[in-house]
């Protein structure tokens, strides 16, 4: 073989195998517009369909062509919050339990949202603190937000498919509480393949050169 083609085919394994490690993580957005910015397909559930009431431990949710299932636990169910024909959160009944997003439909690698806390009787719940966790399976990363707000926004956006995205207090005395739950997939990152195509053209001239 010769000698500089066989060196472009070991630099086109090496960038894909960089390619491959270099996508393996979990990045976070605090805003909306930078996480829609970085996804592809976002599709919103408002959970305005509920009604102010009891659902038991398991919901499951379309956001637009994407699906999901939203599970609590681990004392008792979900319990909705905010305005009964209004702007409805999806909350649970106990607060120290947590909401798990999970069973996301193919392509999904992306999650975002508003995430707050609630008060016993559903309403905003101020200065209050909650916590969030997501895996793809290999790799899991967690964010404490601070002093949130309803419009307070998170957004994961993984190299992998999404298993879950877990809410909780982290031990606060207030309901988690999750409104505008976004599901996205994520464009195809084309810098590698651009560089592996031009790597394989410069070698097939080499080799042409060489017959």
């Amino acid at each position: 073989m010769n000698a500089n083609l066989f060196s472009l085919k070991c630099l086109s394994l090496a960038l894909l195998c960089a390619a491959t490690a270099a996508q393996a993580e979990i990045d976070v957005f605090t805003t909306r517009s930078s996480f829609l910015a970085a996804v592809a397909g976002a599709n919103t559930d408002t959970f305005n369909d509920l009604a102010i009431a009891s659902f038991g431990t398991s919901l499951y949710r379309m956001a637009g062509s994407s699906s999901y299932s939203a599970g609590t636990g681990p004392s008792s169910s979900f319990y909705t919050a905010g305005q009964a024909g209004g702007d409805v959160w999806l909350s649970t009944n106990n607060a120290f339990d947590t909401i798990t997003f999970s069973n996301f439909s193919a392509g999904v690698r992306a999650l975002g949202g508003n995430f707050f806390a609630s008060d016993i009787n559903g309403a905003f719940f101020p200065n209050s603190s909650v916590v969030l966790s997501a895996s793809d399976g290999s790799t899991t990363r967690t964010v404490t937000l601070g002093s949130t707000t309803p419009n307070t926004f998170l957004g994961f956006v993984s190299s992998n498919p999404l298993t879950f995205v877990q809410l909780g207090t982290g031990g606060g005395n207030y309901w988690p509480t999750a409104n505008n739950m976004i599901l996205a997939a994520i464009p195809e990152p084309g810098i590698y393949a651009m560089l592996l195509a031009g790597l394989l053209t410069m070698g097939s001239i080499s080799k042409r050169r060489d017959d």
